[in-house]
């Protein structure tokens, strides 16, 4: 069954300042490499707009609120030391989450098998109660509770590779036992969770620190020897993917030694969980990656390894 690549046509619409890492030439590093010409196969949609007022389902009442009274009238305003909004930057907002639930959407229905949605800004780090960390809303927790809500879901597992911890989307399901979320990420580093020890209700979580300067060893150790084997006796009916590819080695903003091929094994390992658990059901979002040619051959391998 094919992949479905969900593209944002609108993701300058969110503006950061010049020279900041987050920025909308990552997009365009994706677009060029996934062009049509070099991947034929896959299924490509536009990202739609998403309704906003369902970040109720994983933040705090009022955040949306919050959020809009921030955003300035034109140009843009600093929410804290990385992470800003733009006059335009919900509509961006908007329409990667409406790139999620449209994947979630193809997914679930059996249209595709598995989805990558090259969306920005990312969400992991955004907690129920505020943004961080170039994030403005949790979009992956959101899709997770809509997988749940609208398709009847029991079980959704969250794996983030992105190489900072996803202290958002922990924040938000530490204490629900029907959502696994498990993560690789350097340590120490930005945002400073994710220890081993944080292993929320009934070991919902699961942490698997890396080292500066670890690589495929250390990661592949981890997934085998600790992730892969509790997704797959957690046996979700979806499989999530907050694919951050900032753990390559070129990467300004970490120390992890990542390689193309190493996303690639990882897609794969996850793959074969998917395709005991779930019937392949897979949806994978874009969360980091800033160097521009890190995230490039790290998005190739990645949506390569889903088209396998």
């Amino acid at each position: 069954m094919a992949t479905l690549l969900v593209s944002q046509r609108n993701f300058e619409s969110h503006r950061t300042p010049a020279g900041h890492p987050e920025r909308a030439e990552r997009i365009r590093a994706i677009e060029e490499i996934l062009a049509p010409a070099d991947f034929p196969a896959l299924i490509r949609r536009d990202a739609p707009g998403g309704d906003l007022t369902l970040a109720d389902l994983v933040h705090a009442p009022g955040y949306l609120q919050a959020l809009a009274q921030a955003r300035p009238a034109e140009g843009m305003a600093q929410i804290d030391e990385d992470t800003f909004i733009s006059s335009t930057s919900l509509d961006a907002v908007g329409t990667a989450l409406g790139g999620g639930l449209a994947a979630l959407d193809a997914v679930a229905l059996g249209e595709v098998e598995n989805a990558f949605c090259a969306v920005r800004p990312p969400g992991h780090h955004a907690e129920r109660e505020r943004p961080m960390g170039f994030c403005l809303i949790n979009t992956i927790a959101i899709v997770a509770r809509e997988a749940q809500r609208k398709y009847g879901a029991e079980r959704v597992a969250i794996v983030d590779f992105d190489v900072h911890h996803g202290n958002g989307t922990q924040d938000i399901f530490y204490d629900d036992p029907t959502v696994m979320y498990a993560s690789t990420h350097q340590m120490p580093l930005f945002p400073g969770t994710g220890a081993a020890s944080e292993t929320g209700v009934r070991n919902n979580i699961l942490n698997a620190p890396l080292a500066a300067r670890s690589g495929k060893d250390e990661m592949r150790a981890a997934y085998d020897a600790q992730i892969i084997p509790t997704l797959t006796d957690f046996r979700p009916d979806f499989i999530l993917v907050s694919a951050g590819f900032d753990a390559d080695y070129r990467d300004p903003l970490a120390q992890l030694n990542w390689h193309p091929e190493d996303f690639a094994w990882l897609t794969l390992r996850l793959r074969e969980v998917a395709d005991r658990c779930c019937g392949g059901r897979i949806v994978s979002m874009l969360e980091g990656g800033y160097d521009r040619q890190g995230l490039a051959t790290g998005v190739a391998a990645h949506v390569t390894a889903l088209m396998s």
